[in-house]
């Protein structure tokens, strides 16, 4: 799809240069590229690996080659805060890195910004450097994103303008992105201290602050993906503690519109006895006395009770 040599060039068709030095951006099922692996010593279940969607995160290295396997998030169709991997393979001769991933899009994006760093003189070592730099920054950029959302969701929260139900299931999906971010930083972490370890003495001294620069990084996502992760369980109990204090509420109204009528039900029950002398029942105004009673009663009552802010 794309080659890199003094300068980048997009093509359908692959041709592969022997001496030369060259990026080459494309797919792991791309003809040409499965051509030039098996050409180069590369067995066949090599090419199973890394078009393996399940490849986990790694790094292998032999006499003439290293592979690399990242992992690149974007965003889900499914939920703003659902971010997916794909697996991103990075295969490094001494003349070639093979940047492979399933996904055009991410290989665009990819390119896009590698295009504003390469330089012509960059070495393949370097080279890698900065691949590696690309994708974790788009990682931290997916963190900060959480990050924004989480930061909305609290105001709503506390604004309490939130709809239950969708705020509930954008922290599942936020604290299942930030999960795997967290996993995967720290498998990676592990990749680039074996490649950087693995370098010629040399070359380690040249990329020393490089490879200082991605630890960073890496060190700022694994400790902002888990305090994400602590804070939106900090917001599912936020809102627990919300649903609780307004049932609280409710009950606590329930209970006194049930006050209210408590007495006036007492009064109410007497005259429903059955009893031959009842000396009200014989009184001209007992009807409108009880009426009385029973509004004077529930007044006071009401009163009461706002009072106290119970209703």
């Amino acid at each position: 799809m794309y080659i890199v040599s003094d300068e980048i060039q997009k093509s359908e068709e692959i041709e592969i240069h022997e001496d030369v030095k060259e990026i080459i951006f494309s797919s792991p099922y791309k003809e040409e590229i499965i051509a030039w692996l098996l050409k180069h010593g590369f067995h066949e279940s090599f090419i199973e690996d890394i078009q393996n969607e399940e490849q986990s995160i790694v790094y292998e290295e032999s006499e003439s080659f290293k592979l690399l396997v990242f992992k690149y998030f974007k965003r889900s169709s499914e939920h703003p805060l659902y971010f997916i991997d794909t697996n991103i393979i990075m295969i490094i001769t001494e003349k070639k890195l093979f940047f492979l991933c399933e996904e055009k899009d991410v290989i665009q994006r990819i390119v896009a910004r590698f295009r504003r760093r390469y330089k012509k003189g960059d070495s393949i070592p370097y080279v890698t450097y900065t691949l590696i730099d690309i994708l974790i920054d788009a990682t931290m950029g997916m963190v900060d994103l959480v990050d924004d959302k989480l930061e909305i969701i609290e105001d709503t929260i506390f604004a309490e303008e939130f709809d239950e139900e969708e705020t509930q299931k954008s922290l599942y999906f936020a604290r299942r992105s930030l999960n795997r971010i967290s996993k995967v930083s720290v498998q990676e972490n592990d990749v680039i201290n074996k490649l950087y370890n693995h370098y010629p003495s040399t070359v380690r001294k040249k990329l020393k602050f490089e490879f200082i620069d991605l630890k960073e990084h890496l060190s700022f996502l694994i400790n902002e993906s888990k305090a994400y992760l602590e804070r939106t369980g900090y917001l599912q109990n936020l809102i627990m503690g919300y649903m609780s204090n307004r049932m609280n509420q409710t009950m606590q109204r329930l209970t006194g519109i049930t006050l209210i009528f408590l007495p006036l039900s007492f009064i109410v029950g007497n005259y429903g006895m059955n009893f031959k002398y009842m000396p009200e029942l014989e009184w001209k105004y007992g009807y409108f006395a009880v009426w009385i009673l029973n509004i004077i009663i529930a007044l006071g009552l009401y009163l009461w009770l706002r009072k106290k802010r119970w209703i």
